[in-house]
């Protein structure tokens, strides 16, 4: 089975709202929101893998981020290790380079069923983080 190591961002903005963004790509998640990121390349750290990712993705530099929790889910096909980070400081607004919807949602209203099952135990985790 296949191992994917993840590195992604929790983009906080001034009002406390977090950045989500559509699942792109076909596949069984398709249309579900996730929090930015991606693969951690051969070479890479998380920090250096989150920074590129959220460039391509996203068009910013990120500019603080601190480590937020670790993941580790089991998909019927592949599993993944996620390490998630706050990103509390970045240059240039958030834009959907790939085409990707994104949308700014307060803590309180993230809702399970429409982020990736990986991605719920970090929407308690934050709600329950101020």
């Amino acid at each position: 089975m296949d191992h994917f190591h993840v590195a992604a961002g929790i983009l906080c903005d001034a009002r406390g709202r977090v950045l989500v963004a559509e699942r792109l790509g076909g596949g069984p998640f398709q249309g579900l929101w996730e929090f930015p990121g991606g693969k951690i390349g051969d070479g890479e750290t998380p920090v250096e893998a989150l920074a590129r990712e959220l460039a391509e993705e996203l068009g910013i530099e990120v500019r603080t981020c601190t480590s937020f929790m670790n993941l580790h889910h089991e998909y019927d096909d592949r599993v993944v290790t996620i390490e998630f980070f706050i990103v509390s400081d970045w240059l240039s607004e958030p834009v959907g380079r790939e085409g990707q919807a994104l949308r700014w949602v307060a803590r309180e209203h993230l809702d399970a069923g429409e982020l990736l099952p990986a991605d719920v135990p970090v929407i308690e985790a934050l709600q329950q983080h101020h």
